[in-house]
């Protein structure tokens, strides 16, 4: 026996495909644009076939002269470069949206709102952009970063990082943001709003929760290399199973023993 469906039911399927389809795009382009290294000296493929150990980047030319045009392309790098690493992991909360907004008074306007939804989330990670784009320039001036590499220089330092973002793992903080961001729709019946402002307000509210969640596993980056692949794509896969798999708890904890191992490696290896 078949089971013919229903007009509401072929447009909702429709939105949900139609949304899929946009991230998916979002995703590839920004993923097409962090891999060409679009007005960085060389491309992230480059930069990976030339990586060398945590700590001891290979030594390159001068480092590039900051200006406004620099920075700008810095900032849009880390931006765009986030887009593509956490847009995957948004998207459980972005599908859960459309399908609500479908079943409310706003259904014909459900997949704009969760494009705005997503535009929202996505602001939130360009804060962070802007602030690691400031990271990159203090640590390049103070002299604890390779320049041309994109990534510090110094072991101690790299064992700082590491140590930092393992003892994250084990904050209130970071397992309160886990939750936020494993819980979809507890998340969206808490924070509905109407509207586009609306939307746009509870984008960037998840995107708060998100980055709460996984800012000190981007600055890891800075250690593994800002635009090597591995660690990229590494980081990205990480996040997206810590939302997924369940007992969550277990694999980060068991991340940060492993981070504040290497940390304390690195740390005490440079004096040795």
């Amino acid at each position: 026996m078949t089971v013919s469906t229903g007009p509401v039911e072929r447009i909702m399927a429709h939105e949900i495909w139609v949304v899929i389809g946009s991230v998916s795009l979002i995703v590839l382009l920004a993923g097409v644009y962090t891999f060409m290294g679009v007005g960085m000296s060389m491309s992230a493929l480059d930069m990976t076939r030339m990586a060398g150990p945590i700590g001891e980047p290979m030594a390159m030319g001068p480092p590039a002269q900051w200006d406004w045009v620099y920075a700008l392309f810095v900032f849009l790098m880390w931006w765009v470069m986030m887009v593509a690493m956490m847009t995957p992991s948004a998207a459980p909360v972005l599908l859960l949206f459309t399908a609500l907004k479908r079943q409310g008074k706003q259904k014909a306007q459900a997949t704009s709102l969760s494009i705005t939804f997503l535009l929202g989330y996505l602001l939130a990670w360009m804060g962070f952009s802007a602030v690691a784009t400031l990271l990159q320039w203090l640590t390049e001036i103070a002299g604890l970063a390779n320049g041309p590499m994109m990534t510090i220089d110094s072991k101690p330092v790299a064992g700082i990082v590491l140590l930092a973002a393992g003892s994250y793992q084990f904050s209130s903080l970071k397992a309160a943001c886990l939750r936020h961001c494993r819980s979809p729709a507890h998340f969206l019946s808490a924070t509905n709003r109407r509207g586009y402002f609306g939307a746009l307000l509870m984008g960037m509210h998840h995107g708060a929760y998100c980055l709460g969640c996984c800012w000190a596993l981007m600055a890891l980056l800075f250690v593994g290399g800002i635009m090597n692949l591995y660690w990229i794509v590494g980081l990205a896969l990480y996040v997206l199973a810590e939302k997924l798999i369940p007992y969550p708890r277990l694999l980060s904890r068991a991340t940060g023993v492993a981070l504040i191992a290497a940390g304390v490696w690195l740390t005490t290896s440079s004096v040795l």
